[in-house]
């Protein structure tokens, strides 16, 4: 990260605010409403996507390609489009399609700008709640909320005996083995809601996030802001949080190192 100077970042996270605007805008005026549903897994278990997930890539595809168009991007969508460049855009079109589809306000656009494979900028956008939360370097992110910006922090006084928890597990862990984990089973008490949960930990709403089964698109985006705030983030077994796969993100060492402690039965 420290590759990139000042003028390079404010020029990337310029245009990503500008584009958070952009696509509330386009939701607003052109998707709100009606949309058609199917079902990626065709009977093999449940995975929508809308019509809208695929309008919203085409809508941040087609900025990039006007702006940076040597750049490569990666959409969950519309597959990579490569190139030599080292910058690499990384698109969940809308992270949370499953709350989209229902009618819950908590879904998200999710862009990361990755130098050199890791990701060093992300934009979280919720157009229904008409905010979004945004790195401007590796130390500084901000939650701009209908129009105000305010700088955010993890908690930095949490602790674990007070630890506000929220995850969720996707279906990806079996029964058993929930039984190995019956400590974080009682400290699940705050609701998990996809990119908003690890944006609320990044403003210290919340202490502690754990998921299963994230892909690049639904954390590399949100690995930069976590960080900028002064979070931590990792899989369940210690590893780069870019590798993907189950996520542990925290305000806080002692906070992610007991969590990591009581992951060990089911982290692999």
């Amino acid at each position: 990260m420290d590759q990139l100077n000042s003028k390079k970042y404010s020029i990337y996270a310029n245009f990503l605010n500008k584009l958070a605007k952009d696509l509330t805008t386009f939701y607003h005026s052109k998707l709100k409403g009606t949309f058609k549903v199917s079902n990626k897994l065709k009977g093999k278990g449940y995975d929508p996507v809308t019509t809208s997930d695929k309008a919203f890539e085409k809508f941040i595809r087609l900025k990039i390609k006007k702006k940076f168009p040597d750049h490569q991007v990666i959409g969950e969508e519309f597959g990579h489009k490569k190139s030599k460049s080292d910058f690499t855009w990384v698109i969940d079109p809308i992270d949370g399609t499953r709350s989209f589809v229902i009618g819950n306000p908590t879904w998200s656009n999710l862009i990361s700008l990755n130098y050199k494979g890791y990701p060093i900028l992300g934009l979280a956008n919720f157009p229904v709640l008409k905010k979004y939360y945004l790195n401007y370097s590796d130390k500084i992110a901000y939650v701009y909320d209908n129009g105000k910006r305010k700088k955010i922090s993890v908690n930095k006084k949490a602790t674990f005996s007070s630890v506000k928890l929220s995850a969720a597990f996707h279906g990806a862990l079996s029964l058993n083995q929930q039984k190995k984990i019956p400590k974080i089973l009682k400290l699940m008490q705050f609701p998990c809601s996809d990119a908003l949960s690890y944006s609320h930990l990044a403003e210290g709403r919340v202490d502690a996030v754990m998921q299963c089964s994230n892909k690049i698109w639904d954390i590399h985006p949100l690995i930069p802001i976590i960080k900028a705030a002064g979070g931590i983030v990792s899989t369940w077994s210690n590893k780069d949080a870019a590798n993907a796969g189950n996520i542990l993100a925290s305000s806080n060492k002692i906070i992610h190192n007991k969590f990591l402690k009581l992951l060990k039965p089911v982290s692999k």
